[in-house]
């Protein structure tokens, strides 16, 4: 199992928010869904656009090149042009850091 690694600081993903993090090479969406931080790839999978550049709604973010869909709390596309998932990771908060296992 991969270690835990550090990802960002909890100041810097608010409520209702999503921010990008680079972890080693890849690239992380971080995003606060009611207190709740959730770790997905941010990349999206019809045309590799960054996710974390479009608009969160509850829990579903909307890719801002193509306007794909996806809900954040399993990775699942709600609306295409997008048909393969998001990769989700595990998130451990210790203290104010956002620890992610990738």
């Amino acid at each position: 199992m991969s270690a835990l690694k550090f990802a960002s600081e909890t100041s810097k993903a608010p409520k209702g928010k999503m921010i990008g993090a680079k972890i080693d090479e890849t690239d992380v969406l971080l995003a606060n869904l009611d207190g709740k931080i959730v770790a997905l790839s941010n990349a999206c999978t019809h045309a590799a656009c960054r996710i974390s550049a479009g608009e969160l709604s509850g829990t579903i973010a909307e890719c801002p090149c193509h306007g794909s869909k996806f809900d954040l709390l399993t990775g699942e596309v709600r609306k295409g042009p997008a048909a393969k998932p998001l990769k989700k990771y595990e998130v451990v908060i210790e203290g104010q850091k956002i620890m992610v296992r990738l």
